[in-house]
């Protein structure tokens, strides 16, 4: 399978996806701690080999360990790149203060410190992602720019964030 994959036999890739995906995804999950971010690593990993077939050697060793060493980049890939939103989004979000009006009512102040205090419970990405929507009035596609997070990260972290909340929320 390994020298088929090298001379660009697309079946040897279909192959080597069945058997070692699974492989590759539950190395990314261990390492990520996310199972969809996993998800995009393995397809990384599989068209980083493909593009990358000239690069491997069977003889020097088997298909799976070169695969793993794949992984292993792509995976501290994906975590330099998650700490660099992540970093982007906690500067963004603390550059962010909620408007005071001296019109508020007193219900306004204390619904706003009811989401003040639930947001400060959420996990940072979330907590930093609902801070844009309700304090910075940013849409998910403008916290995807603003961010460069993937909008679908972004909605994820929105929902989540909402959905525990509105949990929190409901106990109490």
């Amino acid at each position: 399978m390994g020298w088929g994959l090298v001379r660009g036999d697309e079946r040897c890739l279909v192959l080597a996806h069945r058997r070692w995906a699974r492989l590759v995804h539950t190395l990314a999950a261990r390492a990520l701690g996310d199972p969809r971010e996993a998800e995009d690593v393995t397809q990384q990993v599989f068209l980083a080999a493909w593009r990358g077939r000239a690069g491997y050697h069977p003889e020097r060793g088997p298909l799976p360990a070169w695969l793993v060493g794949i992984t292993r980049r792509k995976t501290a890939d994906a975590l330099t790149a998650r700490t660099r939103r992540l970093d982007i989004v906690a500067a963004v979000g603390a550059a962010l203060t909620p408007p005071t009006s001296t019109r508020e009512g007193p219900e306004h102040v204390l619904d706003r410190l009811v989401v003040t205090r639930e947001l400060a419970r959420l996990p940072r990405v979330q907590r930093d992602v609902l801070t844009l929507a309700f304090f910075g009035d940013l849409t998910q596609v403008q916290i995807a720019d603003r961010t460069g997070m993937p909008l679908g990260t972004v909605k994820s972290h929105a929902r989540r964030g909402l959905q525990r909340m509105r949990r929190s929320l409901a106990a109490a």
